[in-house]
């Protein structure tokens, strides 16, 4: 052999042999630097993300809410759609009030391809903020507490020096409770920015979404309110558009949209969120509701109150309507998720036309048979647990939603009266879903009592509310609904309305046991009215 003649090859021919392992050594370099790369990416890596951020997202199932169109026009359609645009911007506006510094990481993980990042921005996007519901409000992305007045109060400011603030300015009294506002401080001075003000950026192109909703709908009283509610998120007056709502008479669609919940507010309990909720009628479903609709006059008048607190409710109007709810955002879209809603809250709506009560059929099928029929099976005792019912719980839900509406418009006090959020302040919306749960109760009663529900029915609906208070308490005491059922829940453990087996852990309900007339309804509930009047 030639050596001189191959001698040129030797190296081409070294190269063959050793390529593979190049290569491979290539590719592991190649994913250590793609690793450390994602690692350096991960936008919540550093931010001290709960290590147990699996096992939280574990605890919520994902359930479809899908958009039927069958039977919708090409023109319902639209409509449908610029109502759907009108409530984006209110989830906007709601993430500014409830957590802004949250917000801009929200929009920073949204263009994250990291696996934490996009675990995060799934848990923020349950809970409406970077704070865990169901963990007392507690950070479950940074260290930063959670402030009582979240965005709508400076930082730090306490109920105390708006006490003290206003009393020193009592002209300033108004515009500092104003519902509706952003509260500031300037050094020793406070002043209230409008919602309209603050937010009109968003506001502005939501009122034009209104408007060219309306021009698509052919039911006048739908487009009136439209058209009204679009003016009203201009200049924070919504007693005009309220008034049209409930004039509205069996709509195909419907449209809850406003700063009308309070449940962001644990400083005073008075300053609004926003959110909205895209509705289309069930017709065969919102006729059941017409026996609750007849009583809910006599139901005021049942109520063992002074007759200066329990104003007529005759010749008021009581839409009650059952309605998908294809589409939600805001207050309605994160934690909680409401089945029902009795709207609007303003007393001088109440005292002169009345509310309405919406029942959202879709959550209250996912509610019933996801949660509240699994957990009855589970933990009330085996010959009551086949006894709560999507009926019952439903007949509990309407209870709840008319008693928001009864009771006092005001609270009473050496001659005046008060705005009730503002009477009882940061503990309102705790107590005002305890109020309506006992005297949902009592009308229950009530109804079985006058011949409208037969005692088996009355029965079953103790039962499912017993089953729902399971599943509320579950949201913790920083949760309204949570707090509230906490404290009906132990009552009735207290007076043993409630009791548990030791051997088997299940709960079962002592009806033979229910004090005559109130039924399972704790005296102290109805008080809660009567403090609600006096304080």
């Amino acid at each position: 052999m030639n050596l001189q003649r191959i001698r040129p090859l030797l190296p081409l021919a070294l190269f063959i042999l050793i390529s593979p392992l190049l290569f491979k050594i290539r590719a592991h370099v190649k994913m250590g630097m793609t690793a450390k790369a994602n690692a350096e990416a991960s936008i919540a890596a550093p931010l001290d993300v709960v290590p147990d951020i699996d096992a939280r997202l574990a605890k919520f199932k994902p359930i479809e809410m899908p958009f039927n169109r069958a039977g919708l026009s090409e023109r319902e359609q639209k409509l449908v759609g610029k109502l759907v645009d009108a409530a984006n911007r209110m989830e906007q506006i709601y993430w500014r009030q409830s957590d802004p510094e949250g917000l801009k990481l929200y929009v920073r993980l949204e263009k994250s391809a990291d696996p934490l990042d996009k675990k995060v921005l799934r848990f923020m996007k349950i809970n409406g903020s970077r704070y865990d519901l169901i963990d007392e409000l507690r950070p479950f992305v940074g260290k930063e507490p959670l402030p009582p007045g979240r965005a709508l109060y400076p930082r730090g400011l306490t109920q105390a020096d708006v006490e003290k603030y206003v009393a020193a300015h009592p002209e300033q009294k108004a515009e500092i409770y104003n519902e509706r506002s952003l509260l500031l401080r300037d050094e020793n001075k406070m002043a209230a920015v409008p919602y309209h003000l603050a937010f009109a950026e968003l506001l502005k192109p939501a009122a034009e979404d209104l408007r060219e909703a309306a021009k698509l709908s052919d039911d006048p009283a739908f487009v009136k309110f439209l058209n009204l509610r679009a003016d009203a998120l201009l200049n924070d007056d919504y007693y005009a558009s309220d008034l049209a709502w409930l004039d509205m008479k069996e709509p195909k669609f419907d449209l809850i949209l406003a700063p009308y919940e309070s449940y962001l507010d644990n400083l005073l309990g008075v300053r609004t969120s926003y959110g909205a909720a895209v509705l289309v009628r069930n017709e065969e479903e919102s006729k059941k509701l017409a026996i609750f609709q007849k009583y809910v006059a006599d139901l005021q008048e049942g109520l063992p109150l002074a007759k200066a607190d329990l104003p007529s409710k005759r010749g008021h109007v009581t839409p009650m309507e059952v309605m998908d709810a294809p589409f939600r955002t805001g207050d309605l879209l994160h934690g909680y998720q409401a089945v029902a809603d009795n709207l609007p809250n303003d007393a001088r709506v109440h005292e002169a036309k009345g509310s309405k009560k919406i029942f959202f059929k879709n959550f209250m099928d996912a509610r019933v048979n996801e949660v509240i029929l699994p957990i009855a099976r589970r933990l009330l005792r085996e010959d009551q647990s086949g006894r709560a019912s999507g009926n019952g719980y439903l007949a509990a839900t309407l209870a709840h939603e008319i008693s928001h509406e009864l009771g006092p418009n005001y609270s009473r006090s050496a001659g005046s009266k008060k705005d009730i959020r503002e009477a009882i302040g940061g503990d309102f919306s705790a107590l005002e879903e305890a109020k309506a749960d006992v005297v949902g109760l009592f009308c229950l009663k009530w109804l079985a009592d006058h011949g409208a529900i037969s005692k088996e029915q009355l029965d079953e609906d103790y039962i499912s509310y017993v089953a729902g208070n399971f599943r509320t308490i579950r949201f913790g005491i920083a949760e309204p609904h949570g707090r509230g059922e906490m404290m009906e829940f132990n009552y009735m453990m207290e007076r043993e309305a409630v009791t548990r087996d030791a051997v088997t852990g299940r709960y079962a309900v002592v009806l033979e046991r229910k004090p005559p007339g109130t039924a399972l309804v704790p005296p102290r509930g109805l008080q809660s009215m009567r403090f609600c009047r006096t304080i």
